[in-house]
């Protein structure tokens, strides 16, 4: 039988592009804030909403598409949300109006990221994956978010300083196609080749009944929260504090920079030690990093250090959160399980960048959410400790439970 070219390794480098790019491109997305409300006459809650139901609607279709990636394949899901990601940037250049701003930001590119970003290409990362190397390969999947942070980040405010937000726009609907052929590597042999010892619907109420998984779940809503609405509300706030704007685009690259190494080392550590405790840490030390950060001064110098450091704990909760998805339930419907524990990351997105937002046009400051976010990170360090990840022991097969359960 020929060999597939489809080796873990190949199916691990195309999928951390397709993420790099994909995840670099969204999270260009806090440099447009100011350019996009200057120009139009907006207050900043406009393009703030629009951006926060991107996240949601995101977050919303995760687990329907990845049902359709986990019955059908993840390249085509792939190559399709690419499409859309062009079209949803393209309408964006051309918007002039709040309501086809909203759609084609919220609606298009929301769903272009569904199907673009983590929990579909991790899964396929992950089934593809050496058992013994899988939390090491999750990490360096996730770490192609934050490549696509550092890289594609700077690369957008040269050309927005130089170009407008419009052409600015029109260059990422490009860049966004070079996802279509790489979604190739992305085609499993069989899109059902795990053997089928659950149906879907045993699954999920698997999941329902851990308490474990309810808590992993509760607690990305808090990740989703603090990193959306520090990506899409960090440039707009150092300058309103005086710096640069150079100094947002330099900001957001550091977060991206470091959390190339924070999820490289999440990864590694969480094929050694619990990765709940694990993730307790780091969303512990996010409180004390923001804390810090708006106890002291605001310079150029403050902002290079946090976003440094906070960089190393932005993403790295991802390999781990995934990796515990994997571990307790397997692989077989990884991406629709990790799937609805990333609506919630969504759900703490929106509510993270809408309130920004809105409280900012209201107050004229940020501080009522940055201290918020610091509250639920502490909160998150203490749900996460009580979760059980051993792997679920199936004693039966998986169709007879069913039948039995109530």
């Amino acid at each position: 039988m020929q060999r597939s070219w489809r080796t873990p390794v190949v199916v691990l480098i195309c999928g951390t592009l397709v993420m790099l790019l994909s995840f670099g491109i969204r999270q260009t997305y806090g440099l447009f804030l100011t350019p996009i409300s200057d120009t139009l006459g907006w207050p900043r809650g406009v393009f703030s909403l629009a951006v926060a139901l991107q996240s949601l609607i995101w977050g919303l279709a995760q687990p329907f598409l990845g049902g359709l990636a986990d019955r059908y394949g993840s390249a085509k899901v792939v190559a399709l949300s690419a499409v859309a990601y062009m079209a949803g940037l393209y309408l964006m250049s051309v918007s002039t109006d709040p309501l086809s701003m909203t759609l084609s930001t919220a609606l298009l590119t929301g769903v272009a990221m569904s199907g673009t970003s983590f929990s579909l290409v991790l899964a396929v990362i992950g089934r593809s994956a050496p058992a013994k190397w899988r939390g090491l390969y999750l990490g360096i999947g996730s770490a192609g978010g934050s490549s696509g942070q550092f890289l594609v980040v700077p690369f957008t405010q040269v050309f927005l300083s130089s170009h407008g937000w419009v052409e600015t726009l029109v260059v990422l609907a490009l860049v966004a196609g070079l996802i279509v052929p790489l979604s190739a590597a992305l085609a499993e042999n069989t899109p059902a080749a795990v053997q089928r010892d659950q149906t879907l619907w045993q699954a999920l109420g698997e999941a329902r009944r851990h308490s474990g998984y309810l808590l992993l779940t509760a607690g990305f809503f808090v990740c989703g929260f603090q990193t959306l609405f520090i990506a899409q509300h960090l440039p707009a706030l150092l300058v309103d504090n005086g710096l640069s704007p150079g100094l947002g685009a330099t900001a957001i690259s550091l977060l991206g920079f470091f959390n190339v190494f924070g999820c490289l080392a999440a990864g590694a550590l969480g094929n050694r030690y619990s990765k709940k405790n694990l993730l307790s840490f780091i969303y512990f030390m996010r409180a004390v990093v923001m804390t810090g950060f708006f106890l002291f001064p605001m310079t150029d110098t403050s902002v290079i250090v946090f976003s440094s450091v906070m960089g190393l704990l932005f993403l790295s909760t991802i390999p781990l959160t995934s990796g515990i998805v994997a571990q307790v339930f397997g692989t077989r419907y990884m991406a629709m399980l990790y799937g609805i524990v990333f609506l919630d990351h969504q759900i703490g997105s929106f509510i993270g960048i809408w309130l920004g937002g809105v409280l900012f046009d209201y107050t004229g400051s940020y501080d009522i959410v940055w201290w918020t976010a610091v509250g639920l990170g502490v909160a998150a360090a203490i749900i996460h400790y009580p979760i059980d990840e051993r792997a679920i022991s199936r004693t039966v097969p998986a169709a007879a439970a069913g039948a039995s359960a109530p």
